[in-house]
């Protein structure tokens, strides 16, 4: 086995050990008085960590000059996908039993599970298009372009969070936090390349 198959692997499966971390309390029964919410907390908190982590790929690959990070981006948008389809399919059918008129006045009254849903709703097209053909397909800089909306996805995953927590916002401050940084990465990296063009002298330099 490859140094990078061994290292997919060890992610793969780490990726997987708090969920079977979960399943082993569950099935002690350790879940706490509510076990469907708190199995939607933390599958929610799981999908906001992946969905980080991915972002904080670009910044650790240029300042590490590890480029080999960048292949491991694919697999952690997948599980940040992933949390949060099992994130949705627990509130869906553990908390509403699949009744749509439920769902939908439950979004029409509570503007987080709206943000929730769109968030979902945009890790969709994310999902969709992470396979090599569909690269190909798409060609890279529309690939590109339409996988920025991560940093959407991000903005209204940390609000969802904030909006159901209320008063004890620690944790979602702590996401939101992360991700003002991983902006203003973005940022700061857009303002420079702007900086490049339009002064080819120090670009040169």
């Amino acid at each position: 086995m490859t140094d990078l198959k061994f290292n997919k692997f060890l992610l793969f499966t780490n990726a997987l050990v708090p969920l079977g971390l979960v399943g082993f309390d569950a099935a002690r029964g350790n879940l706490g008085a509510n076990p469907v919410e708190f199995f939607l907390r933390t599958t929610g908190v799981l999908t906001l960590v992946f969905l980080l982590v991915t972002l904080l790929v670009t910044p650790l690959r240029k300042y590490t000059g590890r480029n080999e990070l960048a292949k491991f981006r694919r697999m952690l948008g997948l599980f940040a996908f992933f949390y949060a389809a099992l994130h949705l399919v627990t509130y869906s059918i553990f908390d509403k039993s699949l009744d749509v008129g439920a769902i939908v006045a439950d979004v029409w009254a509570r503007p987080f599970i709206a943000l929730g849903m769109l968030a979902f709703l945009l890790l969709v097209p994310l999902a969709v298009t992470s396979t090599n053909g569909m690269i190909k397909r798409l060609g890279g800089k529309n690939w590109a372009r339409l996988h920025k909306s991560t940093y959407a996805i991000g903005i209204l995953g940390v609000i969802h969070f904030w909006l159901i927590v209320k008063s004890d916002v620690f944790y979602p401050a702590l996401f939101g936090l992360a991700l003002g940084l991983l902006l203003f990465y973005r940022l700061y990296n857009w303002l420079q390349k702007k900086s490049a063009l339009r002064n080819p002298k120090a670009r040169a330099v």
